[in-house]
């Protein structure tokens, strides 16, 4: 079963088509917490907030959550920090900063609903009361095509310190929604709208699938009273004290494990331990597909799509001996786990001086001659995101020098554990693929682009599966 499939089971037995709506509100329903303290944060990190400016975001929003200021009013004062600021300077920034913290709120549940609602071809958009700046990178990491949201006016590329009316808060929601039901041609007795707020009543009231989202204290009754089915995640935010535990038992078993491999013989088991224990520890389940594809032919090229820092845990629980992995210089400085790299004898690569990387790759190179597999990402560098980046030819190179087969190993979802900047592992099942190996016999430098576009298809068409 994959994961998230109770959660989804409803929509994949449900009606298809674009006629059905798929309405998603944005903070505390597809992600943890609240986008506009990412920004806030950024702000006062850079020192473009004064202090001055900092108590009157106080004062307004407790203003706001006491009912003495209006949605309106609050927009309004956020709008004017803004004034006169380029509107590129603000994509720029938002682009930034969806990258370093809001990518890794995203709920891996919310990311399967979404899913689920693309594949029965339903008709989806963000209705929030956020800006576009906001959610529109995380609309568009996530496959949303429709944003309803607050407006911020711009006139001659610059931020004029004022907002466009209507709002997208409360009753504006539903506006929004009814709109955009008119252009689309959607039914909205046939929709869903996903939120945790009661101040989204107006919107939950006109859908015929309600679905209360880690709903806030009043929506939860009301959601009670009404029987709409209500759902919490609890795989992104604040981590529980259980996840920290696991984490820190998890991240501390790579003492005992990788102690033994100073014993010669017995690195090979200590790897071995370390994926077993590691990852029972830290609740983290493999579910594999293909799995007769690792053993099938050695040595080899083991190659995967690097999503987590918990990658290399799961790649000893996958491969167990006979491997060497192949890492960037950054990954030995990383704290939680670079000393498991090092002691599990990954060779580190320095890409900033191509001489000295191929100087490193001589002993691993080999090391595959003479039968120990390699293991290596070949993007190269961690995505915040499940999307897959760009492919390096190093790890294809050192296959047909040696005339061993690559062997694709797809991470769907290692982010639901660990996402890029976490620090707690989360218990989650993480599905793994694994391809046939791919002979590299009469591969050629000359088509080695090519060799390298279909691996990556693979790839591509296993993540959008």
């Amino acid at each position: 079963m994959a994961p998230h499939a109770d959660l989804t089971r409803e929509i994949d037995e449900g009606p298809a088509g674009p006629a059905v709506g798929a309405f998603f509100d944005v903070d505390g329903t597809l992600i943890a917490g609240f986008s506009a303290v990412a920004f806030l944060r950024d702000r006062l990190a850079s020192g473009r907030m004064r202090a001055r400016d900092l108590a009157d975001a106080v004062l307004s929003t407790a203003r706001f959550q006491l009912g003495r200021l209006g949605f309106s009013g609050l927009i309004a004062a956020t709008a004017a920090w803004l004034r006169d600021v380029p509107e590129q300077e603000l994509e720029e920034l938002a682009e930034r900063i969806f990258a370093r913290a809001l990518a890794s709120a995203i709920y891996p549940e919310s990311r399967a609903l979404v899913q689920a609602h693309r594949r029965r071809g339903h008709t989806l958009a963000v209705v929030s009361s956020a800006t576009r700046y906001q959610i529109e990178p995380i609309a568009r990491e996530l496959g949303i095509p429709n944003v309803l949201c607050t407006r911020l006016e711009v006139q001659n590329g610059r931020l004029t310190g004022r907002h466009l009316w209507p709002t997208v808060y409360g009753g504006g929601k539903a506006m929004a929604a009814r709109t955009l039901a008119r252009e689309r041609g959607i039914d909205l007795a046939q929709s869903y709208f996903y939120t945790d707020s009661h101040e989204d009543l107006p919107l939950l009231e006109i859908v015929g699938r309600p679905r209360p989202t880690n709903p806030n204290r009043r929506l939860a009754a009301i959601a009670a009273l009404r029987g709409w089915p209500a759902c919490r995640f609890t795989t992104r935010g604040t981590p529980g004290l259980t996840d920290v535990v696991r984490s820190s038992l998890a991240l501390a078993s790579i003492v005992p494990s990788f102690v033994l491999g100073a014993v010669p013989g017995v690195l090979n088991w200590s790897r071995r331990d370390w994926g077993e224990v590691g990852t029972a520890l830290a609740g983290v389940r493999l579910q594999v597909h293909g799995e007769e594809h690792l053993w099938s032919h050695r040595p080899a090229v083991f190659v995967f799509n690097h999503q987590s820092a918990i990658d290399m845990l799961l790649l000893c629980k996958l491969l167990r001996r006979d491997f060497v992995g192949v890492a960037k210089q950054e990954a030995r400085r990383n704290p939680l786990f670079g000393p498991a790299f090092a002691l599990a004898g990954t060779v580190f690569i320095d890409r900033s001086d191509r001489q000295r990387a191929i100087a490193a790759l001589r002993p691993a190179i080999a090391a595959l001659r003479a039968g120990t597999s390699l293991v290596i990402a070949p993007e190269g560098t961690r995505s915040s995101t499940p999307r897959l980046g760009p492919f390096k030819k190093g790890a294809f190179h050192m296959a047909m020098g040696a005339g061993v087969p690559i062997v694709p190993i797809v991470f769907r979802n290692a982010l639901d554990a660990l996402p890029k900047h976490g620090v707690v592992i989360r218990p989650a099942t993480v599905e793994v693929v694994v391809h046939p190996p791919v002979p590299t016999e009469g591969w050629r430098v000359e088509t080695l682009e090519r060799h390298v576009a279909e691996v990556r298809g693979l790839f591509v068409e296993t993540l959008e599966g």
